[in-house]
């Protein structure tokens, strides 16, 4: 089995710690052709667009910035550090809340008093996994 181990900031990650990391930390994103990859299934060119611009807002605040491919009911988000030119913790760190941001679904939380969207296609917003 693959093991990965923290890197210094803008060290870059082998192909099996990179498999590694993402079978441990975000099984939902994959490795290829150099980049982190996950794509998110919408309902509509609405929710890809909350979507969008969720990532970029995310991807600002952080200072690094994904590669997006946008369509009517999809956004694939392609990470690299550019500068690094590889996979480094900024990538997986951005990951990690990109994925907890766009994926949250309040109605899980029993917790919580928001209930998130109706079951009803009318109001679907993303296709969760």
């Amino acid at each position: 089995m693959a093991q990965w181990r923290k890197k210094e900031q803008d060290e870059i990650y082998s192909t099996e710690e990179i498999g590694a990391r993402l079978k441990e930390e975000l099984p939902s994103w994959y490795y290829e052709n150099g980049w982190i990859r996950r794509k998110y299934k919408t309902s509509g060119w609405k929710a890809s667009l909350m979507v969008v611009n969720t990532i970029g807002h995310l991807s600002e605040a952080a200072w690094h910035h994904p590669d997006l491919t946008v369509s009517y009911a999809f956004v694939i988000v392609k990470l690299m550090n550019h500068a690094a030119k590889g996979v480094t913790d900024k990538d997986f760190h951005l990951a990690r809340k990109i994925e907890e941001v766009v994926v949250w679904q309040p109605g899980n939380d029993k917790e919580s008093a928001l209930e998130g969207t109706p079951d009803d296609p009318r109001f679907k917003y993303l296709k969760y996994d």
